[in-house]
């Protein structure tokens, strides 16, 4: 069995984590690994949510995932910015949890949120790791970083690897429509759930499975043997 790891992801907002990753999260869980999850923002204002509907909405969607901790940073909705204070808050969030893997978001993106987010989570993780500082926690560095894709562009990526999530997209699904306050019928926007299994029928078509989800590495990704390539 694998050796078990502390992972955090980091999404600017609730759903993002789900609609990027949520299956890799499920299947990250089933296989024993701690996995806890940080919104940067509360996601609010937002035309039919509330702060506390959206915590309830991200509760719900991490109980389905199989997260036992989700924390949410005070950081401002539409107006997240890669600044010091905002390095310290998320560093101290790593030093707290002490993963050994980072998901962030992808760094290309119309989303300004999501873009500071992915500029953000990277400079925190080396703030991390700083001494002589009066940060909370002790000093911690994740050993890598590997981003997720939920962009507002229709980009066409070749990712560094595509998981199989053929087993998770169910579970993903369901947490995906916890948001009910984000996709509804009033909205008319319930048919992003059929976009995510479709976008996720196209990444496992590329590894030759059901369904997939693809991730992105800014460094060369290691193998110590083939035994897990699909």
């Amino acid at each position: 069995m694998a050796e078990e790891r502390t992972v955090l992801v980091i999404g600017a907002h609730p759903d993002d984590v789900e609609i990027g990753m949520g299956g890799a999260i499920v299947r990250l869980v089933q296989q024993g690994h701690r996995v806890a999850i940080l919104d940067l923002t509360n996601g609010e204002p937002t035309p039919m949510g509330s702060p506390e509907r959206r915590r309830e909405e991200g509760e719900a969607a991490a109980r389905i995932l199989g997260v036992a901790r989700r924390i949410t940073l005070p950081l401002p909705n539409r107006y997240l910015e890669d600044t010091v204070e905002n390095r310290v808050a998320v560093a101290e969030v790593i030093r707290e949890v002490r993963p050994d893997l980072l998901f962030v978001p992808y760094w290309v993106d119309a989303h300004p949120d999501h873009v500071a987010a992915s500029h953000l989570a990277e400079a925190a993780r080396f703030y991390a790791k700083l001494t002589k500082t009066e940060m909370r926690g002790e000093p911690h560095y994740p050993a890598r970083i590997l981003h997720f894709f939920c962009t507002h562009y229709r980009l066409h990526v070749e990712p560094s690897f595509v998981l199989d999530v053929s087993e998770q997209m169910e579970r993903k699904i369901e947490a995906v429509a916890c948001y009910r306050s984000q996709f509804n019928e009033t909205r008319g926007n319930l048919g992003i759930l059929d976009t995510i299994r479709t976008v996720g029928q196209y990444w496992g078509s590329r590894i030759r499975r059901p369904y997939g989800e693809p991730f992105a590495s800014r460094e060369a990704i290691g193998l110590r043997g083939i035994g897990e390539l699909v």
